[in-house]
């Protein structure tokens, strides 16, 4: 009989299903060089939006992040999530208007 419990919750114990999370990367302090590259890339994408109206805002938004993510990782080797990116445009936008400009 106990063999028949273990042999039947083996089978019954089902597949580890794989994380569907997104990946999170822990946040270290950005370097200057990456900051200025980022800022660079952002302005020159107008992610803000200012030079005009533009169709889905949301997805342009997404995709110019995405590049910035790549290109960081490429130039610097440090791997960051978009969130955190966006995260730290919107501090030096607000709160570093010094180092924005």
């Amino acid at each position: 009989m106990a063999e028949r419990l273990t042999g039947s919750s083996v089978e019954e114990s089902p597949e580890p299903q794989p994380s569907t999370s997104r990946r999170r990367y822990k946040a270290t302090n950005m370097a200057f060089e990456e900051m200025v590259e980022m800022v660079s890339i952002l302005r020159r994408e107008d992610c803000d939006g200012k030079k005009g109206p533009y169709t889905r805002p949301n997805m342009r938004k997404d995709k110019i992040m995405a590049s910035v993510v790549t290109t960081l990782e490429a130039k610097f080797g440090t791997k960051r999530s978009k969130e955190q990116l966006r995260k730290r445009w919107s501090d030096i936008k607000s709160r570093e208007p010094e180092q924005y400009w």
